[in-house]
């Protein structure tokens, strides 16, 4: 079949301010029209609006168009609107073309009108010279087991586990404990719902172990994980025995762990102690003395663990208002550096801790307090000198850090952690619950530290996004990212394999010998592995060599 000439459209946006308050999108679109293939040309205040999104589609269909270029705001949240509007038309999704003029351009360069426009008119002569040399693409479909695994019996996990069973999916729930309820099983009572911790968590362990869809496995080890969306293999040990799974999709909800303050403050785990052992002493209603001295961010905001842990101030508030309940002749200071009382409810407790008398006094990191025998001397910034503060017991508000198991369930899922251990999310405003590896979801303390209701609607969130694939019973791949194979090129080394991040490569015997072939529905499209072939047997879909050299011929040519 004769291949088709390239007819392009070009549509340039103003995106209000954000583009056009440095840009002259008159004269982008006039320059566009100068570009080789280009035959229709138009500009709009807001392209992504239903009135731009028209006008693709007329142009589409009045001007006969097989590619169309958009000149405007970042592909990460518009590319999948105007390939769809693209497709509406009658035009293939694939055969539409981004170019980033905002935030490669216009934000990056503010003040620098002259060289942006040099530098926008740049960006568009590229775009259309790679837009004549795209193929139609057609969508990558994967059938799903419908069975989902959570990772983690806390609050988080079992409230996951219960959304998904609810849903009528089975549901796997591992935990490495011998008993389900995690950090809650510790805790006193639940501020700012004043709810008896015990209570809640035992409620959520009785509606898991109720549910026929769910599958518990305490003292849970996860041996191996193989495969992705859709068709994971996991392999895991408990009480003595290993099964092996597949799965749809991977709830982790791991949890966090208690610092333990070895080395400051003098603390003993006597009359120096955390939050978590004063909720032992609130539990069984009796504290030492009448005098508590609280000191916040211990081992926090520091050079080994720079991020606040967000919640040991609402603890700290919320236990030291149980102590003046339970002994009102009790003097409670709380030493902090800033207080993180976020939320309407938060703030309201600390009101009702001032109220009832516990005092809060600001201390310098600089000059930490001093935990003496029997006081707690501080550097008071109102009054500008030291004070000292008479102490019975001290309690150290310490951060909640990563799980000791976050490394290795990270490298068995292959998804990433950030600098805290923590699992980092895909993208923090866009896909604030998904891992960068799909079908593969987090939530709870895992992520960062949370309290209980933060921990809860995440959970929720995250079976919410787990059961989509679960209930279309199969996934769609854009393939615009995946890899190409040349089989006559490839000599089935394995260097792409050994390289993959995402395990989307694997080694076939074929009539012609070793040869690779992609997972489609793993693959990222991060091109790894187009990078390493020295035999050039590998490239990315819609950003082929082909596709690249002409870009960059289009870059010189100016």
């Amino acid at each position: 079949m004769e291949k088709e000439e390239p007819r392009i459209g070009v549509f340039v946006c103003k995106c209000g301010n954000n583009i056009a308050g440095l840009l002259d999108v008159e004269a982008l679109e006039e320059y566009s029209r100068t570009l080789p293939d280009v035959v229709f040309t138009q500009w709009n205040l807001y392209i992504c609006s239903d009135a731009g999104l028209e006008e693709i589609k007329k142009g589409i269909k009045e001007q006969n168009l097989n590619r169309v270029v958009v000149a405007s705001c970042t592909p990460r949240t518009h590319e999948p609107l105007f390939r769809s509007v693209c497709a509406e038309a009658g035009l293939n999704g694939y055969l539409f073309e981004m170019v980033n003029i905002r935030d490669q351009c216009s934000w990056v360069h503010a003040g620098y009108k002259e060289d942006a426009m040099v530098k926008a008119r740049d960006l568009i002569r590229m775009g259309v010279a790679k837009a004549a040399l795209l193929e139609p693409q057609e969508i990558i479909t994967s059938n799903v087991a419908v069975r989902a695994l959570v990772v983690g019996g806390g609050i988080a996990g079992l409230t996951a586990a219960i959304s998904l069973a609810d849903r009528g999916f089975p549901v796997i729930l591992l935990e490495k404990e011998k008993e389900l309820g995690g950090m809650l099983r510790s805790l006193y009572r639940l501020a700012p719902m004043d709810m008896d911790a015990s209570e809640v968590i035992d409620k959520k362990i009785k509606e898991v172990q109720d549910n026929p869809n769910i599958d518990i496995y305490t003292g849970a080890t996860i041996d191996k994980v193989k495969g992705f969306i859709g068709k994971f293999d996991v392999t895991f040990s408990a009480n003595g025995t290993s099964k092996d799974v597949r799965l749809g999709v991977v709830i982790i909800a791991t949890g966090a762990g208690n610092l333990v303050p070895e080395g400051m403050y003098q603390y003993d785990g006597h009359k120096v102690i955390t939050q978590w052992e004063l909720e032992e002493k609130l539990k069984a209603g009796k504290i030492d003395g009448n005098n508590v001295v609280m000191i916040q961010c211990v081992g926090a905001r520091s050079a080994e663990r720079k991020y606040c842990s967000r919640i040991c101030c609402a603890i700290a508030i919320k236990n030291a208002i149980l102590i003046k309940e339970l002994n009102s002749e009790a003097k409670v200071c709380i030493l902090y550096r800033d207080i993180m009382a976020y939320g309407v409810q938060n703030e309201d407790q600390l009101r009702k801790a001032k109220e009832l008398g516990i005092r809060f006094v600001k201390y310098d990191p600089e000059r930490p307090p001093v935990v003496n025998e029997d006081k707690v001397t501080v550097f008071h910034h109102l009054m500008g000198k030291e004070i000292d503060l008479p102490q019975d017991m001290v309690v150290l508000s310490t951060p909640l850090v990563a799980s000791e198991e976050a490394e290795k369930v990270a490298s068995l899922f292959r998804v990433s952690l950030d600098e805290n251990k923590f699992f980092l999310e895909a993208h923090v405003k866009l896909r604030p619950i998904d891992c960068a590896t799909d079908g593969i979801f987090i939530c709870g303390s895992a992520h960062y530290p949370k309290d209980v209701r933060e921990s809860i609607l995440q959970a929720l969130g995250a079976a919410s996004r787990a059961s989509i694939p679960l209930s279309q019973g199969e996934v769609k791949i854009e393939p615009i990212v995946t890899s190409l194979v040349n089989k006559d090129a490839c000599r089935g080394c394995g260097l792409c394999v050994a390289l993959c991040p995402y395990n989307a490569l694997e080694i076939r015997d074929t009539d012609e010998g070793r040869k690779v072939n992609v997972i489609t529905v793993a693959c990222k499209g991060c091109g790894v592995c187009a990078a390493t072939c020295y035999r050039h047997a590998l490239s990315i879909n819609s950003f082929t060599d082909d596709q690249m050299e002409a870009q960059i011929h289009s870059f010189l040519a100016a």
